[in-house]
């Protein structure tokens, strides 16, 4: 059973591990880390700051997901918008020697209950690069839709330009899933 728990420091080796080559590295958000290969240390300072404290106080929340086998992904959330309703998650990844096996979708789906119960958000968004399609279905198997309000923007990925595509579950989207799993 998988379940989430704060990030530590020692979760970084994981998360270095499972970035194994410079394509996952982008598709991540390795962009906003720096050069690949990535290591340990440049996590935990964009995580805890340089004196190895908290980067963004309350604002910033990394989480592992892990079960009887030890880690099994990672995500960020983070407040946007200075009103504490919406959430934004990104920098997800999951154990490349498990990935296909459904624990990206159980890890958003814990993800989401926790952001809507805990942190009583009002939505979600995620962006996902265009061509990332197996993010992208997963994102879309936990309930994210297209979000028809924003505008597009592109990165680029390894010399080709992408379009991010945005998402959002919005409360009353995730309360409507809830009662349809009985929950």
């Amino acid at each position: 059973m998988l379940r989430l728990r704060q990030y530590k420091k020692c979760d970084a080796q994981s998360v270095v591990r499972w970035i194994n080559d410079e394509r996952i590295f982008q598709l991540w958000g390795g962009e906003r880390f720096g050069k690949f290969p990535i290591d340990a240390d440049v996590i935990n300072e964009k995580y805890f700051g340089s004196n190895g404290d908290c980067a963004e106080e309350d604002n910033f929340f990394p989480v592992t997901a892990f079960d009887e086998q030890g880690a099994a992904g990672h995500f960020i959330m983070r407040y946007t918008g200075g009103d504490n309703k919406a959430l934004r998650f990104g920098w997800v990844i999951t154990d490349s020697s498990r990935r296909g096996r459904g624990i990206g979708r159980e890890m958003l789906t814990l993800g989401i209950e926790y952001a809507f119960e805990i942190y009583k958000a009002e939505f979600v968004t995620i962006g996902v690069f265009e061509n990332n399609a197996p993010a992208y279905r997963c994102y879309k198997a936990v309930g994210f839709r297209e979000n028809e309000d924003a505008e597009d923007y592109y990165e680029d990925v390894l010399g080709e330009r992408v379009r991010i595509a945005e998402l959002i579950i919005k409360r009353e989207e995730y309360a409507e899933m809830k009662a349809k799993r009985g929950v």
